[in-house]
């Protein structure tokens, strides 16, 4: 099988921190996790921000400022900023810091969904911050806005006009239709790196069956220009990256994903995840990409051209 390549996407807006003490959300604690997760083998970090003090989900430059500059340079890692923020942003919000960062990669959500995340709610907990808890709660009314002229307006300015590439998330078979639809606009080249997302209420159910019929209907669109990854949330992350990996596709991980690293157990930091899906990638004979061998794949513009200051 040809390489694979490893994301590891390290804190998010889908988890709150006082449900792992071990979820980065400072600066310079995202900037020690994704170092350690290069090291471990991800070649691509997806990266959101938070206010370090609130821990809340930010899409501020300030905040991305705290820990951008410092993986650029210390690390080799392709940086992959969301424009996804989260689902309460507005879209000038979720673009202000990519727009200035113009980084090589940024992951782009093909649809408009329900991104219901009130069934976290199920256990007790002792919540950290006060927004947590509400901020749940209302998700069961919570629409992640992603329209057609969104999506056009992203590939517009931050990738016809800023250079970069993008991770195309899709939560449902409907995402990929849409993307052929830019692709057949003009507004989309290949190679598509197309991330198939499962396991958020609103999005695809975690089926071995459902990944299954998303690459059938991927091949059948995209033919080969295009690569494919997965991401699943919470348990069933594991068992459907590897089932990725078996079919020649490739890995995300990252505690934005799921926090635990076995049933019942915590991952102590986003490298663990990274050390295990590579050994369970190398096991099945899959060799892990280098950072400049995923720029070469994907034709991202190279490191030296973000704005990481």
């Amino acid at each position: 099988m040809s390489g694979i390549i490893i994301t590891c996407a390290l804190t998010g807006s889908i988890h709150t921190p006082s449900m792992s003490p071990h979820l980065p959300f400072t600066g310079a604690d995202i900037a020690r996790q994704g170092i350690e997760a290069a090291h471990a083998g991800a070649s691509i970090l997806h990266l959101h921000a938070r206010d370090p003090v609130t821990g809340q989900p930010s899409a501020a430059l300030a905040h991305f400022n705290g820990f951008v500059p410092t993986l650029a340079r210390d690390t080799d890692a392709v940086l992959n900023l969301s424009t996804g923020g989260s689902a309460v942003m507005s879209l000038d919000d979720r673009l202000a810091a990519p727009l200035e960062i113009a980084p090589e990669m940024a992951s782009l959500n093909m649809g408009t969904m329900n991104f219901a995340l009130y069934p976290m709610l199920g256990r007790e907990r002792d919540w950290l911050h006060d927004w947590e808890k509400p901020f749940l709660e209302n998700t069961d009314d919570l629409v992640f806005k992603n329209t057609p002229r969104d999506i056009a307006r992203i590939l517009t300015s931050l990738g016809a006009e800023r250079g970069a590439r993008f991770e195309f998330e899709c939560y449902d078979l409907s995402h990929l239709y849409m993307l052929r639809h830019f692709a057949d606009r003009g507004l989309v080249k290949p190679p598509f790196f197309i991330q198939f997302v499962f396991g958020v209420l609103g999005g695809m159910g975690p089926d071995a069956e459902n990944l299954t019929h998303m690459k059938r209907i991927a091949d059948k669109l995209f033919g080969d220009d295009y690569l494919f990854s997965v991401l699943a949330a919470g348990r069933f992350q594991m068992p459907l990256i590897t089932q990725s990996a078996a079919m020649g596709g490739h890995v995300r991980v990252g505690l934005e994903d799921s926090l635990t690293i076995a049933r019942g157990q915590l991952a102590r930091s986003n490298a663990e995840q990274v050390m295990k899906i590579r050994e369970i990638v190398e096991r099945l004979g899959r060799n892990v990409m280098t950072p400049d061998a995923v720029r070469a794949t994907l034709g991202l513009k190279g490191a030296e051209q973000i704005n990481a200051r």
